[in-house]
């Protein structure tokens, strides 16, 4: 529920499809935002359809309905992920364009062996990499949530004072918030995947 109240007021203003409404800067109406809308809804799909995977009713009682759902999933990133490689392209600053497209390879890749391993019926490894996969959906909600620590951590690196001011304070911030969201994803997944192992 945390993840769709973090979700929900960032999608909100692209809903309205009005580039004026964009929280990031645009620099092609005509190209760039009809992907950024696409890449946020489908990417929307993602986190929905994929808390749903984790419904054990579901999972466990109507595998049927799992596989759709799965199927849902599976789509919903490769849209998402594959506009973000193109977006990757129209971000101006080069550490968040960076972030993006490495991101955006991972999410491809792990939800890729998740996808190929249920096709194989190999059962454990496709739970444990769609298990990844979904960790970095949630990079969307945790490179979110970070952003109130990594403001109090940038302060006290600075010794509570704003050096370049405060639009340098959150420009450094959204700089480094993906990576960071995806490292605390990263060894939450792992350290769930191995715990469960033992």
């Amino acid at each position: 529920m945390i993840s769709v109240g973090v979700i929900i007021p960032f999608a909100a203003p692209y809903l309205t499809f009005n580039p004026a409404d964009s929280r990031v800067s645009i620099t092609s109406t005509a190209v760039q935002f009809p992907l950024l809308v696409a890449h946020i809804i489908s990417a929307c799909v993602a986190v929905i359809t994929g808390f749903v995977q984790f419904i054990y009713r579901i999972r466990i009682k109507t595998p049927t309905l799992h596989r759709y759902f799965g199927r849902v999933y599976v789509m919903s990133v490769f849209i998402s992920g594959g506009l973000a490689l193109v977006i990757s392209f129209y971000i101006e600053n080069f550490s968040k364009a960076v972030s993006f497209l490495v991101l955006s390879l991972i999410w491809l890749f792990t939800c890729w062996k998740g996808y190929r391993t249920a096709v194989r019926k190999q059962l454990e490894k496709h739970r444990i990499w769609m298990i990844r996969n979904f960790g970095v959906t949630l990079v969307a909600v945790s490179g979110r949530l970070v952003v109130p620590v990594l403001l109090l951590i940038y302060s006290l690196l600075n010794g509570f004072s704003l050096p370049g001011g405060r639009e340098k304070m959150v420009e450094e911030v959204l700089n480094v918030n993906i990576w960071v969201g995806l490292l605390v994803n990263f060894i939450l997944v792992e350290w769930w995947i191995l715990n469960e192992k033992n």
